[in-house]
């Protein structure tokens, strides 16, 4: 009897701990991110990898738009008081498909570019080139800056019934990670 119960109890904390650990249907990770100064002030420039899994993908091509966020953020430390905000951009990206031309279709704002393929819609969502961030006079030559970077996918967009689903199934799960490095106008970035 007292190896049934401890049986019973190592199958109860294996499944409590399956439950438990932060399964996720994919990722979307920062690889490289860089700050440069344009005729008018500073772009960002980066690239992410990006897997989303195949249950997001299926939802897409059944009529489910994906929203996703591309947020960056530099502040200059001060050790007198909080960090002070210099610049930050927030981009929302859109991607759906159209059952009627076969295609997926990534859309920032007014604007949308076409693909035949999932992948390739998610490859150029996964690439930021020269992204405006902020005037040159929002930086002083020489001080040094703390940058933080991220895409993520928006669950509150989704669907209602989908949004439960991405609370409760991991299928739906994205991390979505930060990439934080330091800048110093006319240094590199990261």
């Amino acid at each position: 009897m007292r190896c049934w119960r401890s049986a019973r109890s190592l199958c109860l904390a294996l499944a409590l701990a399956i439950c438990a650990s932060p399964a996720f249907a994919g990722g979307i990770e920062p690889l490289r991110a860089n700050l440069n100064a344009t005729e008018d002030g500073y772009a960002i420039t980066a690239d992410f990898a990006i897997d989303l899994g195949p249950r997001l993908e299926e939802a897409v091509n059944h009529g489910v738009a994906l929203v996703f966020n591309l947020e960056c953020t530099v502040s200059r430390n001060r050790w007198y008081w909080l960090d002070e905000h210099v610049a930050g951009i927030f981009v929302s990206y859109r991607l759906s498909y159209n059952a009627l031309t076969r295609q997926y279709r990534l859309s920032v704002g007014g604007l949308h570019q076409s693909f035949d393929t999932f992948a390739e819609a998610v490859q150029v969502l996964g690439h930021v080139v020269s992204m405006p961030l902020a005037d040159k006079s929002a930086f002083k030559p020489g001080q040094t800056y703390q940058a933080a970077l991220r895409l993520a996918l928006d669950k509150s967009q989704l669907p209602k019934p989908f949004q439960v689903d991405a609370i409760a199934d991991r299928d739906w799960k994205v991390e979505a990670k930060v990439l934080h490095w330091q800048f110093t106008p006319g240094g590199e970035g990261k």
